[in-house]
């Protein structure tokens, strides 16, 4: 991959007011929307995806000038950096995500834990859920 890309779908969504939100975009450049194969799943007030199937996850396209503090950050944040103890809830790994480009390689956060007594959000879209 000659420019690292990452795939956000929940609290780090263009369209989402937080403070690592802001952060994200002020380190990295918005391509633009995007969308993965999964499933969505409500953790808490923060969702977890699970990649594959049938299903589209909406989300937004970054592109990282500096992928390797700003990953390293987000590790933390997501608390699967070595530091952190495991079983981590999410893993970081690259996905085949569609732009409007195409498709395009990128790093995900996709949940690790199992999601048997999760709720499912129906439609794909953390930030406009299906009632």
């Amino acid at each position: 991959m000659s420019e690292a890309h990452l795939f956000v779908y929940g609290t780090l969504r263009a369209g989402f007011d937080g403070p690592m939100a802001r952060r994200l975009r002020a380190e990295a450049a918005l391509v633009g929307p995007a969308r993965v194969k999964g499933v969505l799943y409500r953790i808490a007030d923060y969702p977890g995806l699970t990649i594959g199937g049938e299903h589209w996850v909406a989300g937004d396209l970054f592109a990282l000038p500096d992928a390797d503090a700003t990953l390293g950050w987000l590790d933390i944040y997501e608390e699967c950096a070595p530091s952190f103890p495991q079983p981590h809830e999410y893993r970081r790994q690259i996905c085949a995500v569609e732009a409007a480009g195409g498709m395009i390689d990128a790093w995900v956060y996709v949940y690790a834990r199992d999601t048997a007594a999760l709720d499912r959000i129906d439609g794909g879209d953390f930030l406009n859920p299906r009632a």
